[in-house]
């Protein structure tokens, strides 16, 4: 699990502290290092160096020192959790270190550290439901929790990405029941409620993902103010193509428009129609050159408003890799 560590990184670290040092000392030290190695990673294998330095803090950490080596194991399972791969044993086993490490620091009333393992254990849990390894209510609840600590006034950063998360969390849960339009009508009320404190000056990137997320909960939202919601929606990725251009975000930029393509299709007005062509032809140049997994759906998409408009629809035989719907880009933030 760890790879191929480079012994000397945490070998030096002890060394340099000399024979004098204490065991925390010695934990501290190469817990900086990894954080340091999981901050701005430059490849994969600094990322499974991390996850040993943390071993190695663990093993060196006195044993009555609970507290520390909670701590230490939620660092752990952070690095744990954003390493890539098909499997989820990384995901699983950074799960089962957040809810240890939770069963020392919850007691002690740690507040701030107990929140950001439970937002954690909220995106673990988001990320292991399409494997059926975890419950999607799971992450809602987890997410619900984190947010009693991390609120709008103190903790902008975190209350915005609790947001953005729980809210693609409710549009993950299936519209099989009486309760989807309320869960809808949540999604949307916190993708709102994040854009209350990320701003297109300071956060730009995270705006743009925002309000592009916002505009696709809008528009298929089940509801009886159909018109006004897709008026929103085409406000929403209005603002999030301030941020997202072609130039800059070709793939980003793509991804907004043939959202907002799909929105203008749903008022079934010929001008609007036109525009919604123009938008998936531009969409569908740049994801063919670029993301084969869009061309498809884009290019059935391009046929179906071809059709309506009564033109000569475009020969797409060609093109291959379809896409499971119409809906592009709903992003969890992390």
């Amino acid at each position: 699990m760890t790879g191929q560590l480079a012994h000397h990184q945490y070998e030096q670290a002890l060394a340099a502290l000399g024979a004098e040092s204490s065991p925390i000392e010695k934990v501290e030290m190469l817990m900086e290092i990894a954080m340091g190695l999981q901050m701005k990673p430059k490849n994969l294998q600094q990322l499974f160096d991390a996850v040993a330095l943390y071993e190695r803090a663990i093993e060196l950490c006195p044993s009555e020192e609970n507290l520390l080596k909670a701590r230490i194991r939620a660092r752990r399972a952070t690095a744990l959790q954003v390493i890539p791969g098909e499997s989820t044993e990384y995901l699983e086993t950074a799960q089962l270190e957040l809810v240890e490490a939770l069963k020392e620091l919850e007691p002690a009333g740690i507040a701030e550290e107990v929140a950001e393992i439970q937002m954690n254990l909220g995106l673990i849990a988001q990320s292991l439901f399409p494997f059926g390894k975890a419950r999607i209510t799971e992450a809602i609840d987890w997410y619900q929790k984190a947010l009693r600590v991390f609120n709008r006034e103190n903790y902008a950063t975190e209350y915005a990405i609790l947001h953005n998360n729980l809210a693609t969390a409710f549009l993950s849960i299936p519209a099989s029941d009486e309760r989807a339009k309320i869960r809808e009508a949540l999604a949307v009320q916190s993708f709102e409620s994040a854009l209350e404190v990320i701003t297109i000056e300071d956060n730009p990137s995270e705006y743009a993902m925002l309000q592009n997320n916002l505009g696709n909960a809008l528009q298929y939202v089940s509801s009886s103010h159909a018109l006004e919601n897709n008026l929103r929606a085409l406000a929403a990725y209005d603002q999030a193509l301030r941020v997202r251009t072609k130039r800059t975000t070709p793939l980003l930029y793509a991804t907004t428009i043939a959202n907002k393509a799909n929105c203008l299709c749903n008022f079934g007005e010929k001008e609007k129609l036109e525009e919604a062509l123009e938008l998936c032809r531009s969409a569908h140049k740049i994801f063919i050159s670029q993301d084969q997994g869009n061309i498809q759906v884009l290019s059935d998409r391009i046929a179906e408003i071809e059709a309506e408009l009564g033109l000569n629809p475009t020969n797409t035989k060609d093109l291959k890799a379809p896409a499971n719907n119409h809906e592009f880009g709903t992003d969890r933030a992390k």
